[in-house]
C-alpha cells in the first residue's frame, strides 16, 4: 500500500510539474506571431478615402471605437466620440472578462509605429508583444489584402485626437491562460476585381458576416451551422438579442429576398430622415450597427448579398429578442 502511495504521488508530482511547465510556456513564450514589420505607410488622399470608408463602413473599426448611444436603436455612434473608445465589454454581456475599447486617435496610438499598429490589427498582438482578446476579429483583418489594411492605418492617423484614458483590459480565469494562444499569425489575401465571383467572399470576410450570424459554442462558431442565426448577445441589463439567420432559407433565413430588398434594407438607414428611434431599457434592441453599414456602396453590398444566396439554406427559427428575467428558450 506505501509503495501505491508512493508512485501515486510520484504521478501526481509530474503532472504538476507538467501543467506548471505548460502554463509557464504559454504565459512566457506566447504568443508568437513574429516582430512587427518595419513599415512607414505612406498617408496618400487614395489610401486615405479607402481607409475612411473600410474604417467607418465596413469593418467596423469606428463603430466599436467610439461612444455609442445605447438609448437609440442599434446604438448609434455619439457625434464626437469617433475613435475615442473606451466602451466595456465584460462578464455583464458574457464575456470572460473585462475589455475594453481601445483609443485609436493619434492621442491613443502615439507610441505606435504603423508596424506594431499593423500587428496588432492583423494577428491580434499589441506593441507589448501581450494578446488582444478577439472581440477585435483580427483573424478576419489578417485575411485582407494588406493594402486595405494600410489603408485603415493611413486613416486612423487623421482622426481628430481625443485625449481619453482607458483602462487595461483583464481576463478571468482561465482565459487569461488561454488567451495567449489564440494570435495566430497573418495569412492575407488579395482583394479581388470588384466584378469577379470571389469579391463576394471578400467582403463577407471584411464586414465579419459569420462572427454575429453563426451560433457559437465555448468561444468558437460551430462552422455547420455558418450564416443560420441564433448568436446570442447580452445587454448589461440581462435581456437577449439572437442574430437572424442570413442562409438562403426561404422560410426562415432570406432565401425570399431579392437583391433589391437586401440592399434597401441597409439604405434605409442612409435616408437623410432616418432618425434612429429611442429604446426604454429592457425593450427590444439591435447589435447590428445599422447606422455604419449603410454607408457601404451598393456595389459592396449587392457582393456579398450574391456571396450569401450562394451558401447552404439552413432552416432556423430564431427568437430573436429575449427581456431580462424571461425563461430562456433550449436551443
Amino acid at each position: 500500500m506505501k509503495k501505491l502511495f508512493k508512485i501515486l504521488g510520484y504521478t501526481l508530482l509530474v503532472i504538476v510539474i507538467a501543467v506548471g511547465g505548460l502554463i509557464t510556456y504559454i504565459k512566457v513564450a506566447l504568443p508568437n506571431v513574429g516582430e512587427p514589420p518595419a513599415l512607414t505607410v505612406e498617408r496618400t488622399p487614395e489610401r486615405i478615402e479607402r481607409g475612411k470608408y473600410l474604417a467607418n463602413h465596413v469593418s467596423m473599426c469606428i463603430n466599436c471605437h467610439s461612444e455609442r448611444d445605447w438609448t437609440k436603436f442599434a446604438g448609434p455612434i455619439v457625434p464626437g466620440t469617433e475613435g475615442e473608445g473606451g466602451e466595456l465589454f465584460d462578464q455583464k454581456v458574457g464575456l470572460p472578462g473585462a475589455y475594453y475599447s481601445k483609443n485609436l486617435t493619434p492621442e491613443g496610438l502615439s507610441k505606435y509605429s504603423d508596424g506594431e499598429l499593423f500587428r496588432a490589427i492583423t494577428t491580434g498582438v499589441n506593441k507589448d508583444g501581450k494578446a488582444l482578446f478577439p472581440l477585435m476579429p483580427y483573424n478576419h483583418y489578417g485575411a485582407m489584402d494588406v493594402e486595405d489594411v494600410y489603408s485603415i492605418i493611413a486613416y486612423i492617423r487623421t482622426l481628430t485626437p481625443i485625449k481619453k484614458d482607458i483602462p487595461e483590459s483583464v481576463s478571468d480565469f482561465p482565459m487569461s491562460i488561454i488567451i495567449n494562444t489564440i494570435p495566430k499569425k497573418a495569412t492575407p489575401g488579395k482583394r479581388p476585381d470588384p466584378s469577379s465571383k470571389e469579391y463576394g467572399a471578400y467582403m463577407v470576410n471584411a464586414t465579419m458576416c459569420i462572427e454575429c450570424h453563426t451560433r457559437e459554442e465555448h468561444g468558437q462558431i460551430i462552422p455547420e451551422l455558418a450564416f443560420s442565426g441564433g448568436r446570442e448577445f447580452k445587454f448589461p441589463n440581462g435581456s437577449i438579442v439572437r442574430s437572424p439567420n442570413i442562409t438562403p432559407d426561404k422560410t426562415t433565413g432570406i432565401g425570399a429576398w431579392t437583391e433589391e430588398m437586401f440592399i434597401q434594407k441597409f439604405k434605409s438607414y442612409a435616408d437623410s430622415g432616418y432618425v434612429s428611434p429611442s429604446v426604454a431599457a429592457g425593450q427590444y434592441n439591435s447589435v447590428m450597427p445599422w447606422t455604419s453599414y449603410c454607408g457601404m456602396t451598393k456595389e459592396d453590398l449587392s457582393a456579398i448579398y450574391h456571396y450569401l444566396m450562394e451558401q447552404k439554406p439552413q432552416q432556423n427559427t430564431v427568437i430573436r429578442f429575449t427581456p431580462a428575467g424571461a425563461p430562456v428558450a433550449a436551443k
